[in-house]
């Protein structure tokens, strides 16, 4: 008996410090959103799209949501054969109507339009914004994705993609969701590829789109078929995770690149809750003199993931690793540039969900010209940016220090 009561007390013990830990974050969670409402972000600087030329196609770079939407939607209405859109978030404000009523008309008029959105991220927009016409193909990935077979880790990730593919000439892939505070208010990165690169973008939603085609809203056992790429862009890749398969490259891309710095990492995340073998990697580079610099929200959207990623903050700051904090708005890049040749730009954040968890699509370019654009626009991201020193962040009072402490068990979840 005593064993058995032992046990129990443990395990409501446990029970009870996860149920407060979960308590402090929902409170926390709902203090910042009464704290945020009614104030807008303030402007922030940006660099205007840049174009340079990578293998046999180009890649240009966006950093300001509305320059992103009027190529877009540019690239939509010039849409001749077919469309592949594929987004997280797809609001149904004013810029979503407008991708929704371009997307429309694109397959009125004859053109192939296949639409992905996730269920989970868009269960707050209005039902009427999610009927669709007819002449579209669209799937929604389901909120509940697992079945019957709930233990088993591989039905849990989300679509967090966002990408564009029209025609096979151009592809747009990045960070940007679709929303009208996404156009002006948040700072993101994008970019737009053609040339060999597209296909392998085209070939990433045909995957998915077959994986998943039984989820559509309108049924149709109909594969969206592919032909193979003749050509091979050495300087180009796409990577993607896929929790279906066990799959996560993006995270081994970005450890062996961080592996092999030796100049410079300048690396710019939503969120940042990695593991600790990625945490290691970082203070490594940094203690072997390499530039490391992580570039985050002052205060990202989910101020609960904040707190848990400022448990990182000592061992990093200790190695020599520079914490810039973007100021006045969110900045939601998924971004990277190492040693003035390599570079990604993608969907994935730096954390468990991003790297272990969702469907998520990487660009990885090694390429001089394009790593001097990332750098570019890194340099001007930092100008926006308040530096975290060791003496600052040691000098922290102890409520901060108490709060990080008691939500670090969290990390798993996010």
């Amino acid at each position: 008996m005593t064993v058995a009561r032992t046990l129990t007390t443990v395990r409501r013990t446990l029970l009870g410090l996860l149920g407060l830990q979960i308590g402090l974050a929902v409170v926390l969670s709902l203090v910042d959103s009464y704290r945020r409402r009614g104030k807008k972000p303030k402007p922030f600087p940006v660099t205007g799209p840049q174009t340079v030329p990578v293998g046999a196609g180009e890649i240009t770079t966006y950093t300001f949501g509305r320059d992103l939407y009027d190529d877009m939607l540019a690239a939509i209405d010039g849409a001749k054969k077919q469309i592949l859109f594929e987004t997280y978030i797809w609001k149904g404000d004013d810029i979503g109507w407008k991708f929704k009523t371009a997307l429309t008309a694109a397959a009125d008029r004859g053109v192939d339009v296949h639409c992905i959105y996730d269920g989970f991220a868009n269960v707050v927009v209005s039902p009427a914004f999610k009927r669709f016409s007819p002449s579209l193909k669209v799937l929604r990935y389901p909120i509940w994705t697992a079945g019957l077979r709930f233990w088993s880790l591989r039905g849990y990730g989300r679509n967090h993609r966002k990408m564009l593919v029209v025609d096979e000439e151009v592809g747009f892939l990045g960070g940007y969701n679709i929303g009208s505070a996404y156009a002006t208010e948040w700072r993101d990165t994008h970019v737009r590829i053609s040339g060999p690169g597209v296909w392998d973008m085209k070939r990433a939603f045909a995957d998915f789109w077959n994986l998943n085609r039984r989820h559509r809203i309108r049924r149709s056992e109909r594969p969206l078929l592919l032909e193979t790429a003749s050509d091979w862009d050495p300087q180009i890749r796409i990577h993607r995770n896929i929790p279906r398969q066990w799959s996560f490259p993006i995270r081994s891309m970005y450890l062996e690149a961080i592996n092999r710095a030796s100049r410079n990492v300048w690396l710019t995340t939503a969120y940042f809750l990695p593991d600790q073998d990625f945490v290691d990697s970082v203070a490594d580079a940094a203690r072997r003199g390499v530039d490391v610099r992580i570039l985050l929200p002052l205060k990202s959207n989910h101020i609960v993931a904040d707190w848990i990623s400022r448990g990182y903050y000592g061992q990093l700051l200790a190695a020599g690793v520079r914490i810039l904090r973007f100021k006045d708005a969110m900045v939601h890049a998924k971004t990277a540039t190492i040693d003035g040749s390599w570079s990604t730009v993608g969907t994935a954040n730096i954390d468990r969900l991003s790297l272990q968890g969702n469907y998520e699509i990487n660009l990885e370019v090694i390429d001089p010209a394009f790593a001097a654009v990332m750098e570019d626009v890194f340099r001007t991201d930092e100008s926006n940016c308040l530096e975290l020193t060791l003496a600052e962040w040691e000098a922290r009072d102890l409520n901060r220090k108490f709060t990080e402490s008691f939500l670090a068990p969290l990390r798993p979840l996010l």
